[in-house]
């Protein structure tokens, strides 16, 4: 489970101690927190995807165009299952779920069994 990705310039995190997300333009030698708002459940796990930062929080999978400092809801239906992680299949996003494998072509928005 990534709780750190590299997105262009920056190393972004999740800090679970604090439950935010934060990030680094000198390789992680000084973190910045970028979003700490608890509204969008515990962060779990990131992934880069296309020109959005995908993220598996408590709440659901949410997604964000600004490097992580404003989270938009994808799917918070609990028919899949709890999210666990996520990985880049190349045109599909895959979820590992307490149900089991997922796969979304549309971002994350809807999921089918794998």
């Amino acid at each position: 489970m990534p709780t750190m990705v590299n997105l262009g310039s920056e190393l972004i995190r999740i800090n679970p101690a604090k439950n935010t997300i934060e990030y680094s333009t000198n390789g992680g030698r000084f973190w910045v927190s970028r979003c700490t708002s608890s509204s969008y459940g515990t962060f779990v796990d990131l992934l880069p995807f296309g020109n959005e930062l995908i993220a598996i929080t408590s709440k659901g999978v949410y997604a964000s165009t600004n490097k992580g400092s404003f989270w938009v809801s994808r799917c918070t239906s609990s028919s899949y299952g709890e999210f666990l992680s996520l990985t880049d299949g190349g045109k599909e996003i895959l979820a590992q779920t307490s149900k089991g494998l997922y796969y979304s072509t549309n971002g994350g928005r809807f999921w089918v069994r794998r």
